[in-house]
C-alpha cells in the first residue's frame, strides 16, 4: 500500500511538471491581463501616466458614449444574423457529407479550407471582391445584366454589413461542419435501421433521431459560435474599418482603437479597459442566458 502511495505521488508530480508550462502561460496571458483590465478601468491612463478617477469611466460609458452602445448593437445584429445562416448551412453540409457517397473526402477538404485562412485575410479577400471598381462581384453582376453600374457595397451600412456577414460565414462554417460531422458519425446506425422498419420518413428521422442525438454537440458548437462572433474584430478592421462613418463599428474594434490609439484616436487605456470590462459582462450574460435556455431545451427531448 505504501509503494502505491509513493508511486501515486511520483506520478502526480510528473503530471504537474508536464502541465506547468501551459499553466504558467495560462496565468500570465489570461489571469494577469484580467487583473490589469480591472485595475485600469478605474484610472485615466494613456499607458504612461495613471490618474485614479474612480467610477468616472463607467459613468462615461453608460451616459455619454452612444457610439459604444451602437457598436455593441451592431455586434449583436451581425453575430446572430450570420449565425442564422452559418449554423444551418454547416449542419446541412455535414448531413450530406455523412451519407458516405463517392467524392465526399474531396468535398470535406474543399469546404474546410476557408477555415484555415485567417479572418484578416478573409476580410481582405472580400473587400477586393466587393470593391466598387474592378471588383469581381460587380463585374459578374454587370456581365449577366443584373446591374448597369457598379454598386458601392461599402458606402451603406446594410450592404457593408452583408459583405462582412458573408465573409464571416465563409470563414467559419467549415469548422462547425466538421464538429457536426463528427457528432453524426457517432450516432448508432441501429436507430436508423429501426426507424426505416417503422416507416419513418427522412424529415422525421432527422428531427426525432439525428437532432436529439447530436444535441450536446450542437449546444457546444452554437455557444462557441456565438462567443466567437461577438468577439469579431480582425474581419471588420480588414474590410470596412468601421466605415461608412463608423456605422459598421463593432464593440471589439471600438475598444481596440481606444486601447492603441488606432484610426486617429487618442490612447485611453483606462477608458478602453472600462469598455472591455462592460463588454465582458455583457458577453457573460448572453452566454449564461443561452446555456440556461439550451439546458431547458435539452431536457425537453
Amino acid at each position: 500500500m505504501k509503494s502505491k502511495t509513493n508511486w501515486f505521488k511520483k506520478d502526480s508530480t510528473q503530471a504537474v511538471l508536464m502541465l506547468s508550462p501551459m499553466l504558467i502561460g495560462f496565468v500570465l496571458f489570461t489571469y494577469f491581463p484580467i487583473i490589469y483590465i480591472l485595475r485600469y478601468a478605474f484610472y485615466d491612463s494613456n499607458g504612461i501616466k495613471d490618474t485614479f478617477i474612480g467610477f468616472e469611466n463607467f459613468v462615461r460609458v453608460f451616459t455619454r458614449d452612444k457610439t459604444y452602445w451602437n457598436s455593441l448593437l451592431n455586434t449583436i445584429i451581425l453575430s446572430f444574423g450570420k449565425l442564422a445562416v452559418e449554423i444551418p448551412l454547416a449542419l446541412l453540409l455535414a448531413v450530406l457529407l455523412n451519407k458516405g457517397r463517392k467524392g465526399t473526402g474531396f468535398f470535406r477538404t474543399v469546404l474546410f479550407m476557408p477555415t484555415v485562412i485567417s479572418a484578416a485575410i478573409a476580410g481582405l479577400i472580400y473587400s477586393l471582391m466587393f470593391a466598387s471598381f474592378n471588383g469581381i462581384v460587380n463585374g459578374m453582376l454587370q456581365n449577366i445584366g443584373l446591374i448597369e453600374r457598379p454598386i458601392s457595397w461599402f458606402s451603406y451600412k446594410g450592404s457593408a454589413m452583408f459583405v462582412i456577414g458573408l465573409a464571416s460565414v465563409w470563414n467559419n462554417f467549415g469548422i462547425n461542419m466538421v464538429f457536426f460531422l463528427m457528432a453524426l458519425q457517432s450516432v448508432p446506425q441501429e436507430l436508423y435501421e429501426c426507424a426505416d422498419l417503422d416507416g419513418v420518413n427522412p424529415v422525421q428521422r432527422f428531427f426525432k433521431i439525428t437532432l436529439p442525438m447530436i444535441g450536446p454537440t450542437f449546444q457546444v458548437v452554437l455557444l462557441n459560435a456565438i462567443v466567437g462572433s461577438l468577439k469579431m474584430s480582425d474581419l471588420i478592421l480588414s474590410t470596412t474599418n468601421g466605415q461608412p462613418g463608423g456605422k459598421t463599428e463593432v464593440v471589439m474594434t471600438y475598444v481596440f482603437k481606444y486601447f492603441f490609439g488606432y484610426d486617429g484616436r487618442t490612447i485611453e487605456v483606462g477608458y478602453a479597459s472600462c469598455m472591455a470590462l462592460v463588454t465582458a459582462v455583457v458577453l457573460a450574460m448572453i452566454s449564461l442566458i443561452y446555456m440556461k435556455s439550451s439546458k431547458k431545451l435539452g431536457n425537453s427531448y
